[in-house]
């Protein structure tokens, strides 16, 4: 084979795409996952700190207060620091159940989701070192490290420069009051995790689109797949033709009821049968009712015989009929001239039988047209060979 027909070099179908996501491999950025629970936690904690430091203030002022009731009742300091660890944990469940919410929100937005069970079953070909050796050089483990790389550089070049920025005023920070510094350092906190999420954001926004390419090239398919794909999805030739003719004989004898309703079978004498219907004032041209080969031609000539439908021997017009006619449908415009002649000839025959004219000769020989005659095109074939 042809080392060509290996390259992966096609495009992924559409049934390869859905194969993979329903094995759980789709294209996942990190980056953007990180996004979304670093920025998500941090506009929750920014939101829920200003209730938060109102409860810890209140909480603090009630712990520390002390009176003769409290020195009477020594159950209710155990009360008090009940209540604020409750209020705390409340706080601390709406950042537990948002952020995650966020991180959901966000991969389903992106794409990136899917429901498969395949990712947790074992996979021994991890084990590996081949195989290992083959994703630590891949092109996706080339472009996480070049990615790391430069994150860490511009965070740490952005840490130095907001710490480099502030250094003096860190060092003035403990000469204010405990409000106004816990205020300035709120400030420092939101500015210093801004810039560092500004930071996420860009990789993110960059390792999205490098994701969606990286996972299309994993899928890239062979000449070979894709026909081996084709072959699957489509069916075996081989197979396919067995069915279609399982189809076909069934159809044949489900049509043998409808042979009393014919007004004559042609037959072969013994191979092939096909029954004839024709009203000229329902149908535009007969139609073939029933037909069959071998023993469901042979059953076609007993239920004609026994319904007294007339039965004639015309082998090649029987076997045109049989290869380019269709069970319940009109027979080909190329045989209109051979059917209307022994059509006619029924037709004599039976006036002749109830006594409305004389009987007819010997019946004339239908003109079909050789290319129509299977056995004549095979015999056409085997002299070319």
């Amino acid at each position: 084979m042809e080392s060509s027909s290996q390259d992966k070099n096609l495009p992924a179908t559409p049934q390869r795409l859905k194969k993979a996501r329903e094995e759980g491999n789709i294209a996942n950025s990190k980056d953007l996952g990180h996004l979304a629970v670093l920025g998500g936690g941090a506009v929750v904690l920014m939101a829920l700190l200003p209730l938060g430091f109102e409860r810890l203030l209140s909480g603090m002022r009630l712990q520390l207060r002390f009176d003769q009731q409290t020195l009477a009742h020594p159950a209710l300091l155990v009360e008090r620091l009940q209540a604020a660890v409750g209020e705390w944990m409340l706080l601390a469940l709406a950042l537990g159940l948002l952020v995650p919410v966020i991180a959901l929100a966000t991969t389903f937005a992106s794409g990136g989701w899917t429901l498969s069970s395949k990712p947790l079953l074992p996979d021994l070909t991890r084990l590996s070192p081949i195989s290992g050796l083959g994703r630590l050089f891949s092109k996706q483990q080339l472009v996480e490290t070049l990615k790391l790389v430069c994150m860490t550089a511009i965070v740490g070049l952005v840490g130095w420069q907001f710490l480099s920025a502030h250094q003096q005023a860190f060092g003035t920070l403990l000469l204010r009051p405990l409000e106004g510094a816990l205020g300035q350092l709120g400030q420092w906190m939101v500015s210093g995790v801004g810039l560092l999420l500004a930071v996420v954001t860009l990789f993110a926004l960059i390792d999205f689109p490098i994701q969606k390419f990286l996972h299309a090239e994993r899928l890239k398919m062979s000449l070979d797949e894709v026909k081996r794909e084709h072959k699957e999805s489509e069916g075996d030739p081989l197979m396919k033709g067995r069915r279609r003719q399982r189809q076909l004989e069934l159809a044949q004898r489900n049509s043998v009821a409808a042979v009393p309703r014919a007004d004559l079978v042609v037959m072969n004498p013994t191979h092939y049968a096909v029954a004839l219907q024709y009203d000229d004032a329902t149908m535009a041209a007969p139609r073939v009712i029933a037909k069959g080969a071998d023993l469901i031609a042979m059953t076609i000539r007993d239920v004609a015989k026994a319904s007294n439908v007339p039965v004639l021997q015309s082998p090649m017009l029987a076997r045109a009929l049989y290869a380019h006619a269709e069970i319940d449908g009109e027979i080909p415009a190329a045989l209109y001239t051979a059917v209307a002649q022994v059509l006619a000839y029924v037709y004599q025959l039976k006036a002749a039988l109830a006594g409305r004219g004389a009987m007819p000769g010997q019946m004339p020989l239908p003109q079909v047209p050789q290319e129509l005659d299977p056995h004549w095109k095979s015999s056409v074939a085997e002299a070319e060979k």
